[in-house]
């Protein structure tokens, strides 16, 4: 007997890394927006006292006008590479996204409740194993964020 809902459910993700073993994540149980991806960019650029330079895939939200905006009132602050179209593999999240997905599915999940929780608690895993970390830089195809 294998003790499951039967229902679907997911969780989405945002999440950014430093070569050094950094990473600021945030999660979110509905669809990402802009309003939803500037609260995120909100949060990374708390407390923070240098530029950030902030990889990011093709999607529209990441290229919306409400994003620029904001973007723009950073004043240099932080500032936004895209890379091209439909290559994955060359956006260093991917691995982080590949290792929480990799550890939640060996697990079992009863609801939405637990799998935030298990989701956050292996981002946080991450946060506290920088070594983990700077070895997703490592790997051939995001070697150039390094």
């Amino acid at each position: 007997i294998i003790a499951t809902t039967g229902a679907r459910f997911s969780m989405n993700m945002l999440s950014a890394i430093t070569a050094k073993g950094k990473i600021r994540f945030m999660t979110h149980t509905g669809k990402i927006n802009a309003t939803v991806f500037c609260e995120f960019l909100k949060r990374l650029m708390h407390n923070v006292d240098n530029s950030v330079f902030l990889i990011l895939d093709s999607h529209p939200v990441h290229r919306s006008s409400m994003v620029k905006k904001f973007v723009q009132t950073l004043k240099g602050k932080l500032q936004l590479f895209f890379l091209p179209p439909y290559s994955p593999e060359l956006n260093p999240d991917e691995l982080v996204w590949n290792s929480v997905k990799r550890r939640v599915s060996r697990s079992s999940v009863k609801g939405p409740d637990d799998l935030g929780i298990k989701v956050r608690g292996h981002l946080r895993l991450l946060q506290r194993n920088p070594e983990k970390v700077c070895a997703f830089f490592k790997e051939p195809n995001v070697r150039y964020a390094a």
